[in-house]
């Protein structure tokens, strides 16, 4: 089976984490880390597995760049 790899960003929203995969545009959500990126590699590869290639393609965000920067306030 073909793999690749995708990016999980994940945030803290009260007593759960919210995990991202910006390549796909789709969230998930978990009690820890651990499990928040469990639950989104499987919805990542339930997507897919089910979905038309056309739609897969559709929502792949191909050129995707993750930084950091410092901005001042006040």
């Amino acid at each position: 089976m073909p793999q690749n790899t995708y990016t999980a960003i994940l945030e803290r929203d009260g007593d759960l984490y919210v995990a991202l995969c910006p390549e796909l545009d789709i969230a998930s959500q978990g009690d820890t880390i651990e499990h928040a990126t469990a639950n989104l590699k499987e919805a990542v590869e339930l997507l897919l597995e089910c979905a038309d290639p056309s739609e897969i393609e559709s929502r792949l965000h191909r050129d995707l760049f993750i930084t950091r920067f410092e901005a001042s306030y006040g």
